[in-house]
């Protein structure tokens, strides 16, 4: 009888462990969602969004995901200030997005690596794998920003659109000053 309570106090207390590591690491990720998510709970709670545009067989996409977007500093920050999309830019499933649907006509399934780009990723411009694109609390695209990004040149633009420091700079000047004097803040 014992060591029947000794091992369910054991059980107990290992359950709860685990519990709470699981609960830690899922503090740790972004609250990734899909664009018609994202509009959705912006109709709710205004945020301005923050997308991944990734393809399955992108290397920089990979290491976006791997060094940036598991930084705990971007994380804290994306899931505090925005909401954040991932998109594959070359899948085909439809998306309902400003009351248009987009899709990939030329998806190819029997296609390994590279396929078609979605329709969506050609209204938004994306000529590159990641581009990392802001939107503003009304959905309407700030800017699309290509290639890899470390945890502290991503900080520079996460903290940019969310203080709407861009809207003050209208010149190449203004933009070089905003960079040289912008002070990094994140770990990594």
């Amino acid at each position: 009888m014992y060591n029947l309570n000794k091992m369910k106090k054991t059980f107990l207390i290992l359950a709860l462990v685990i519990t709470t590591i699981s609960a830690q690491s899922q503090k740790k990720k972004i609250n990734w969602m899909s664009l018609e998510e994202a509009v959705a709970a912006q109709a709710v709670s205004p945020k301005k969004i923050i997308m991944d545009v990734y393809t399955s067989w992108c290397g920089p996409c990979k290491m976006l995901d791997k060094n940036t977007f598991q930084n705990p500093d971007v994380v804290q920050y994306v899931n505090e200030n925005y909401y954040a999309v991932k998109f594959n830019a070359e899948s085909n499933k439809p998306i309902n997005f400003k009351d248009q649907v987009f899709g990939n006509p030329n998806y190819d399934p029997g296609r390994s690596g590279r396929n078609a780009q979605h329709e969506l990723a050609g209204a938004l411009k994306i000529t590159a794998y990641p581009t990392i694109v802001f939107f503003n609390e009304n959905g309407d695209t700030l800017l699309p920003v290509p290639g890899y990004k470390t945890p502290n040149q991503l900080e520079l633009y996460l903290k940019l659109f969310y203080n709407d420091d861009h809207q003050s700079i209208n010149t190449q000047e203004q933009w070089d000053e905003y960079q040289k004097d912008f002070v990094s803040q994140f770990k990594g």
